[in-house]
Parts: structure tokens; C-alpha cells; sequence
């Protein structure tokens, strides 16, 4: 089991001393393996909120301050691995609380593992609901559920002229987009959308060139890529070699990441996703105020501008902190009732959770890539453009 990074700040790991301590927190997170790009977003995301709370006085919790200390593993994108290093950070490395890994299925083995020792685990990137369904008390999701995603897009699709009629879903083989393929197939069915392709493939596929030529054939209105980065990137540069034109591409994870544009160039151009978050939502709250400020702090820490993935991993680091000082308190029990009753709205939306510890109430938005940009599109009280569509066929673009 590889160690990842030990300490994202180099406190020592002594009690409290002088009114200080050290909050140990565990995270199991891919380095490496297929997820290993969306890990880096994440942990980008935890380093930031780490930093931001340890500069501004830290965790508190009575008369004393807390300075944050992440214990990092490489699960190497696997569910086994990433449970074993779970259980070994509670029970070895004896860490307070657990951050989550990225990704549903992964999330899904964790969550058993801090179930079993009654230690809270706040998750922020695996949003399929059955993480939710197996009657846990300590595993909390701050993320909108998966079958939000789709929803999203297909609403703002609808809402544009002319309208869509058809609808071709395909989606990797995993839980999380399973449960987006399935969302979406339910919306298009009670809205009026005809389904004329619903396929699954095997999860990190290389060659989506068949069901590709299956979805050319039969010409829908809209593709909804249900998946993540390196899947979207496969389906767009082989939907360009084999001609394929729909009126509104659509990806559930892929788009809002610095690397999509950057992979693809201008065969990025046009593409819709969702997004549980971006900077032109207007959320504001306690550490990192609003969602413009949070936006400006993660540029300037990393050069970039955040994606909802990193956001959501900064947020579910200030979820938990909310939960400790409000239970006032470092006892697992405590801060796992805390979290239960918590309800605040921060940078990222509201934070509140329903009896299965999922957060049901922070609606998502819709995006496309526009000049490079990423670009809020729907809905139209956040939005900051208006939408390309219909997405131009490939021999039309310049």
C-alpha cells in the first residue's frame, strides 16, 4: 500500500500544547489508476480547505485551537484497496475522522468501513444514492444525488428551441453512472423525451467507436455521456472521427475539468454537463465567504480555475469542521449528531442532510464549453451565457 502524503502540513503529531492540538483526519484517495486526475481535484480541494481553516486559527473546539493534519493513502482507484487503507486509518493510524475518497464505488466500500467503527465520515464525491441505502448513521454526502446529473442537463436541454424530441443515453458500467444513466432514462420518460439508445459499456473503455456508430445511425437530438474524464474524452474525439452530430452533447463528469479542453481543443467547443457547482452560483458562508472568493483563493493557490470537484472536496473538509465546533467537541458520537442536525449554507449551497446522511437539498447546474471557457448556461438566474445550440455539425466548425 503506497503512502501518498503523510501530514499535508508539517505539525507534529504532540498533543495539545499551549491552548493547541492536532486534528488528525484520514483520507484515502486515488494517486493513481483511472480515477487518479480527479483524486488530484480532489485532494487539491482538501489541501485548500487544510490551509485556509490552519491559517485562519484552525479547528476549535472549547479553548482550543486545532490545527488540521490530513493523513492521504493511494487507494489506486480500487474499492478493496481503498477499504483496507480505510480500516487502516482508524485503526492504525488512529486518525479523528475520515475524509471520503473519489468516486461511488469507492465511497460505497469506505463507507462500510466507518460504519463499522462509528466514525464519522464526511464524503463528497461519491453521490449514488445507494451509499445511502444500507441504513449507515455515520457516513454524510454533501454532493446532490447522482440521478441530479442527467436531470440537469436534460432540463436545460428542453428549455432551449427547438426543443429536443430524442434522446441516446450510454453509460459506463459503474454505480455512480448507472445511476445517472437510469436518472436520466426516468426524466426523459416522464417529460416527454423519446429514449431511442440506452447502452452500458465496460468502466474506463478505450474504443467507444460501436455504440457510437449504433447512436450515428439513429440520429438523436441530444447524447447524454454518463461516465467520467477519460471516458468523455474517448466519446468526443471518436464522435469527431466518426461523424457523429447531435444537437446537444452532454457528459456527466469530463467537461468542467481544466483537462477536457486542454485534451480535446476545439473539439471541446459546444459540449454541455452538469455540475454540482461553479463560480457563478451565488452561495455564500462562514471561512472561505463567497463563491467568487473561494473561486479567486483556488486560482491563486493552484493557477487555475476550480472545477465543482475541487470545490466540493474544500467543502466537505468545512462540513466537518462546522460539525466539530458545533458539537464542541472531538468525540465521534458527538460530531456524528452534529452532522446530523447540521443545516448551513457555505460557498458551495446549502449543507443539510436527510435521515440517510445524503444532501438533498443544493440544487445542481448546467454548463458548456464555450471559446474554452467553461460557462454556466442554465439555470437562467445564475447563468453567465447563453447556450450555442444546436451544437454545429463537425463539418461546420472552424
Amino acid at each position: 500500500m503506497a503512502v501518498l502524503v503523510v501530514g499535508t502540513l508539517a505539525w507534529g503529531m504532540s498533543g495539545p500544547a499551549n491552548g493547541e492540538g492536532i486534528l488528525k483526519i484520514g483520507a484515502p484517495l486515488a494517486a493513481t489508476g483511472p480515477d487518479a486526475r480527479e483524486g488530484a481535484l480532489t485532494k487539491a480541494g482538501y489541501d485548500l480547505w487544510v490551509e485556509t481553516a490552519n491559517t485562519r486559527g484552525g479547528v476549535k473546539v472549547g479553548t482550543t485551537a486545532y490545527k488540521v493534519q490530513i493523513v492521504y493513502y493511494d487507494d489506486q482507484s480500487k474499492p478493496p484497496t481503498s477499504a483496507e487503507l480505510t480500516d487502516k486509518l482508524i485503526t492504525q493510524d488512529k486518525v479523528n475522522f475520515v475524509l471520503g475518497p473519489y468516486g461511488s464505488p469507492v465511497t460505497f466500500a469506505d463507507a462500510a468501513i466507518a460504519e463499522k467503527y462509528k466514525s464519522p465520515m464526511v464524503e463528497a464525491n461519491g453521490a449514488a444514492r445507494r451509499i445511502f441505502q444500507q441504513g449507515y448513521k455515520y457516513v454524510f454526502g454533501i454532493t446532490s444525488p447522482a440521478d441530479d446529473y442527467a436531470a440537469a442537463m436534460l432540463k436545460a436541454a428542453t428549455s432551449l428551441k427547438p426543443k429536443p424530441e430524442t434522446v441516446a443515453i450510454l453509460s459506463a458500467d459503474d454505480l455512480f453512472s448507472l445511476e445517472v444513466a437510469n436518472g436520466a432514462k426516468d426524466w426523459a420518460d416522464h417529460n416527454g423525451l423519446k429514449v431511442v439508445y440506452f447502452q452500458k459499456y465496460p468502466s474506463n473503455a478505450p474504443d467507444l467507436s460501436a455504440p457510437l456508430t449504433s447512436i450515428k445511425s439513429l440520429n438523436p437530438d441530444v447524447l447524454i455521456g454518463s461516465g467520467h474524464l477519460q471516458e468523455s474524452l474517448v466519446a468526443m474525439k471518436q464522435a469527431q472521427t466518426l461523424g457523429v452530430n447531435v444537437k446537444f452533447f452532454g457528459f456527466t463528469v469530463g467537461p468542467t475539468t481544466p483537462d477536457f479542453v486542454k485534451s480535446l481543443g476545439p473539439a471541446a467547443e459546444y459540449v454541455f454537463a452538469s455540475s454540482q457547482w461553479t463560480q457563478d452560483v451565488k452561495y455564500t458562508g462562514p471561512l472561505f465567504g463567497s463563491t467568487q472568493d473561494f473561486a479567486k483563493l483556488f486560482q491563486i493557490r493552484y493557477g487555475y480555475i476550480p472545477d465543482y470537484h475541487a470545490a466540493q472536496s474544500a467543502a466537505g473538509g468545512l462540513t466537518l469542521q462546522l460539525a466539530i465546533e458545533k458539537a464542541g467537541s472531538l468525540d465521534p458520537q458527538k460530531v456524528r449528531d452534529a452532522l446530523a442536525s447540521l443545516d448551513v449554507m457555505t460557498f458551495y449551497g446549502r449543507i443539510k442532510f436527510n435521515t440517510d446522511g445524503l444532501n438533498v437539498y443544493k440544487p445542481m447546474v448546467t454548463v458548456q464549453i464555450q471559446h474554452g471557457q467553461v460557462m454556466t448556461i442554465w439555470p437562467a438566474d445564475v447563468a453567465s451565457a447563453k447556450a450555442i445550440y444546436p451544437t454545429p455539425l463537425w463539418t461546420a466548425r472552424q
